[in-house]
């Protein structure tokens, strides 16, 4: 379906809708992530093949937040095979990342310090591809943020600005995070990512 040639890869800077809602963002609570109206749907070797040519890029671009997740991410278990279509992340493609081995195990209670990060990128229907934001949720000591579950959520820009961190700057700008993750609280506030794009790990 696509082809080197064709791709217009933009991995180090935000979508224009992206940009547009973090100004936005500085007047008001934003309430929802951002939405991509007409994303192109992807068979999973095509949104793996796009990943790889543009998983450098993107990285180094979260890099320059100096965040400690952002730098690092990359040496943890990727979780699925295949960078996947998430409608609750405004349809990007995204993929599971963590520090802690029992994550994606429904029910579990995650340790204080995992932390679970979701790097994203938009294929359009017209074939164009944008670098999104670096998802981020780290789970607190306990006591350490009761309003949300004691995790931090955050997200990173391509280009390594800061939208929001539910402990940092801007705060209000991520609070819809833990809104939607709300409904997981059985699961200590965990989406995981469709079966189909489970890796199989032995012995965990």
């Amino acid at each position: 379906m696509f082809t080197t040639r064709t791709l217009r890869v933009i991995a180090v800077a935000a979508l224009a809708l992206g940009l547009a809602g973090a100004a936005a963002a500085q007047q008001f609570e934003i309430k929802r992530h951002l939405k991509i109206d007409n994303p192109a749907r992807l068979k999973p070797s095509e949104s793996l093949s796009i990943y790889q040519s543009i998983a450098d890029e993107l990285s180094r671009g979260y890099a320059a937040s100096k965040d400690k997740t952002a730098m690092n991410y990359r040496k943890w278990r990727l979780f699925n095979t295949a960078p996947y279509h998430s409608l609750t992340h405004g349809n990007r493609y995204v993929n599971n990342y963590a520090n802690e081995k029992s994550y994606g195990k429904p029910g579990a209670v995650m340790p204080p310090g995992t932390v679970i990060a979701k790097d994203s990128f938009t294929v359009t229907a017209d074939s164009a591809i944008f670098g999104g934001a670096l998802f981020i949720m780290e789970k607190l000591a306990p006591g350490a943020s009761p309003e949300t579950g004691d995790w931090r959520y955050a997200m990173i820009m391509p280009d390594g600005s800061f939208f929001g961190d539910s402990t940092g700057a801007n705060p209000g700008q991520v609070k819809f995070c833990h809104g939607c993750h709300k409904a997981k609280a059985d699961d200590d506030y965990l989406y995981f990512l469709p079966e189909a794009y489970r890796v199989k790990f032995l012995g965990n």
